[in-house]
């Protein structure tokens, strides 16, 4: 396996394209403070790439390739059965660093929203912001053997509200 550096991101590609499209932009500015290497750089899917044995492969290989998995969540990610849940679930069984991004700015785990399969499981929640997501990425991922130890579900940053 290739060294694990990489940062994937999941969402509801119809409803909240507009927020992964904001973290790129984040991170292509020099002069802003926010960087991460793309998981959706290895391997790019065809546009017309519609086999779902090929295109699950093909997320496995780039998650397989992370060092964590951000989940950006909106109004319908929790609905999402085919990739999303599917994505969530490998995070889990690869044991991945789980980075809770709310996409309403809220800094808390909020049952309503939050996927089903994530509802128990150590992960931060907090609000789609730059600095959270930038702090999230550093200090979340370089302790989360020591939260999975601690806790065993939600948490976020009180500092956020």
């Amino acid at each position: 396996m290739a060294y694990r550096n990489k940062t994937y991101v999941a969402f509801d590609g119809d409803n909240d394209m507009w927020a992964y499209a904001f973290m790129k932009g984040w991170n292509a500015l020099e002069h802003v403070d926010f960087d991460f290497y793309d998981a959706h750089s290895i391997k790019e899917l065809s546009a017309y790439a519609s086999n779902e044995q090929y295109i699950k492969r093909i997320l496995r290989e780039r998650l397989e390739n992370s060092k964590h998995f951000i989940l950006l969540v909106g109004e319908s990610t929790k609905n999402l059965r085919k990739y999303v849940q599917w994505e969530i679930d490998l995070a889990i069984e690869l044991n991945l660093p789980i980075i809770v991004v709310n996409l309403n700015k809220k800094n808390r785990y909020i049952h309503e929203l939050c996927p089903v399969n994530l509802r128990n499981h150590t992960a931060v929640h907090g609000p789609f912001r730059k600095d959270y997501i930038k702090r999230a990425m550093d200090d979340f991922s370089a302790k989360y053997y020591h939260y999975r130890a601690k806790f065993n579900g939600p948490v976020w940053y009180s500092d956020y509200d």
